[in-house]
């Protein structure tokens, strides 16, 4: 009877110890799955994130381009509705993306785009992650990056964090965009005809302009008053402030002489090249062989315009 008993006792302990056993095995493999569980809802989390990140990188300067075209479309409808040129011209720009006004004229077309519009917009889609966006420190500035192109920069503290303090990200970024001049009016043509004859930055398709004594490409060229890229000349962005001076980024355009005089503007024997035409400066002129009467032409244009023998 006792041989039988610490059998029995002997087996029961057998059992509860592989029930032990079996048990921590269990516990340990759950706490193994849960904490691999647990790094790939972090990682997969991150990951989210971290495309997010990357999205809103992607997508900014495309709203900085948006609202830097309509900034100059809307110094564009200024000019053409005061007369008068951009002054103050980062203050302005910073005035329209910031404020959405243009000297403390709210405007209408700025509404979503400025920075406050833009940081609101990046967070509805943040929200939908769980997510939040700060930009802080903002400077918008707006350059001449060459004859054809406005280049706009947003430089900004972009920080973006997970509202379950899972993860964050801080960095400056200098968010790049680029809004092409042509199509836009130039501002010499509104400010010194008072919006009677207007013209549009188009690039000259006529180059070569003279080809032997063949003068027709520049015939063209100057009727429809067409650019080209000229470092004698002001930018697009000079033009908006009615800045006249050279830059290596500038654009000019033959001023149709017959355009003006249709409209009863009184015109001028000059060079008809526009921002010698529309300043107070009056260099010697030519005439050029087979170009119409008006067409006259400085010296410093001669070789440009390919009219070299041409003129008397």
């Amino acid at each position: 009877m006792g041989i039988k008993l610490k059998t029995k006792n002997k087996k029961s302990m057998i059992f509860t110890i592989l029930v032990i056993t079996l048990l921590s095995f269990f516990l340990v493999s759950y706490s193994v799955f849960s904490i691999v569980q647990d790094r790939k809802t972090i990682n997969d989390r991150i990951e989210t994130l971290n495309d997010f990140v990357l999205a809103v990188e992607e997508d900014l300067p495309r709203q900085v381009y948006i609202s830097s075209f309509r900034i100059i479309f809307l110094f564009e409808n200024h000019i053409t509705e005061h007369g008068a040129y951009i002054t103050n011209f980062n203050e302005t720009i910073n005035e329209a993306f910031f404020n959405g006004t243009i000297y403390n004229v709210t405007q209408e077309l700025m509404q979503g785009v400025t920075y406050s519009g833009i940081v609101e917009a990046t967070n509805e889609k943040a929200r939908k992650i769980n997510a939040e966006v700060y930009l802080n420190n903002p400077i918008l500035t707006i350059t001449q990056e060459d004859s054809w192109r406005v280049k706009s920069t947003l430089v900004a503290n972009l920080y973006i964090k997970d509202k379950g303090d899972l993860a964050s990200w801080n960095k400056t970024v200098e968010l790049v965009a680029y809004v092409p001049v042509e199509n836009f009016e130039d501002p010499f043509y509104t400010i010194n005809t008072n919006s009677l004859v207007t013209n549009k930055i188009n690039r000259t398709i006529y180059e070569p302009f003279v080809q032997g004594n063949n003068v027709t490409n520049l015939k063209n060229h100057a009727v429809n008053s067409n650019y080209i890229n000229s470092s004698l000349a002001p930018s697009f962005v000079d033009r908006l402030q009615g800045k006249l001076s050279s830059n290596e980024n500038g654009i000019e355009s033959i001023v149709n002489i017959e355009k003006l005089s249709n409209q009863g503007i009184e015109v001028r024997s000059k060079s008809v090249v526009d921002y010698i035409y529309f300043s107070l400066d009056n260099p010697a002129s030519y005439n050029v062989n087979e170009m119409p009467n008006w067409f006259k032409i400085d010296q410093d244009h001669i070789e440009i315009y390919d009219v070299q023998g041409l003129t008397s």
